[in-house]
């Protein structure tokens, strides 16, 4: 995802504005004082968005301690993990992917930072009954499992099974935490319009008639 769709979806989610019509510009006059807050909303937020191809976990390093020194990061997404190069080129996928997990976690104790990233899962979950994911279906290396502290799923039963009835419900399981309990979903909703997740135990309103993403 480039850094334009990223920012499209980002001031999507912060002024409720359909993310077709952000696209194409269509917006009511009364939408496009919420866009211009929301721009300088996200402007003061002190984000930062690289969306330079196949990232190595050395150029992350370079980049990621020379933000940190100097405006003192909180937090690092990566999206996703198997989209980032390697910094060997004599190594099979399975030994890069592993060799990028374990970076990530060097980089997060270097910094004291916390690391998300995102993971591609196997087509074994397709397969399975109920599709639920587990941990053996990180893709590509079971290093991923052993690094993170915590992993977690999202599954969205309407996206395997279109007869379901529960469109746009999923749920966040947490499938590992090293320093704490598991869980085996805590359920949520998914607004395709905007392109987000909210929490389905304090969410009022009306999700039943979006599309499917």
């Amino acid at each position: 995802m480039s850094n334009e769709q990223l920012v499209q979806r980002l001031i999507a989610q912060e002024t409720k504005i359909d993310t077709q019509r952000l696209r194409t510009g269509k917006l009511e006059s009364e939408e496009w004082p919420l866009f211009t807050h929301a721009v300088e909303v996200l402007g003061d937020t002190h984000m930062w968005l690289d969306d330079t191809p196949a990232i190595t976990p050395l150029q992350l390093r370079t980049k990621c301690r020379r933000l940190h020194m100097e405006h003192n990061l909180d937090l690092i997404v990566i999206d996703y993990l198997q989209l980032m190069g390697s910094d060997s080129r004599n190594e099979n996928r399975v030994q890069e992917v592993s060799h990028i997990s374990r970076s990530l976690k060097v980089l997060a104790r270097e910094l004291n930072v916390p690391v998300l990233a995102g993971a591609q899962l196997s087509r074994a979950v397709e397969q399975r009954e109920g599709k639920k994911p587990v941990l053996s279906d990180l893709r590509e290396s079971g290093s991923l499992e052993q690094d993170a502290d915590i992993v977690m799923f999202i599954h969205r039963p309407d996206m395997l099974e279109k007869d379901n009835p529960r469109q746009n419900i999923a749920e966040l399981i947490v499938a590992k935490h090293r320093n704490g309990p598991t869980h085996p979903g805590i359920e949520l909703v998914f607004l395709n319009n905007l392109a987000k997740f909210e929490n389905a135990a304090t969410f009022s309103g009306d999700f039943k008639d979006k599309k499917r993403n």
